[in-house]
């Protein structure tokens, strides 16, 4: 049995075509059967592949934030056990509308949160990506 749970891995050669990549990723990573690292989420459908609202903060907080409590939840864990987050937005101005979107995926669970302004993310369209790390639950 493999130390770590492999959460819906792909190839960036499928998911960015119009670049030249070839890395093994995953959505996620089930460490030791008890810590969850998701991949930064976006607004894109993860089945598709295909990029939704751009240019919409808050849309794209949405989206994002239901990848993350899908894939959470394939993993074995929920948004109530995320213990840090991460966020980028390639915009200041977009800050209010990315956390108030946010908030009301994560009201009561209280993660320890760092914020960070990128000059962009690995497509024009995407505006945020949000990372977590959660637990799962004994």
């Amino acid at each position: 049995m493999p130390v770590h749970q492999r959460i819906r891995p792909f190839n960036t050669k499928d998911t960015y075509p119009e670049q030249n990549l070839s890395n093994d990723l995953s959505q996620g990573v089930v460490a030791r059967g008890t810590t969850v690292f998701l991949r930064g989420q976006v607004a894109q459908d993860l089945d598709s592949r295909e990029s939704l609202h751009a240019g919409d903060a808050g849309q794209q907080t949405a989206k994002a934030m239901e990848n993350i409590k899908m894939l959470l939840e394939e993993a074995g864990s929920e948004l109530a056990h995320i213990c840090r987050i991460v966020v980028y937005v390639t915009d200041i101005r977009y800050r209010e509308a990315v956390y108030q979107e946010m908030g009301k995926w994560l009201a009561g669970v209280f993660p320890c949160s760092t914020g960070i302004v990128v000059p962009a993310l690995a497509r024009p369209e995407w505006v945020v990506e949000i990372e977590v790390t959660a637990v799962i639950p004994e």
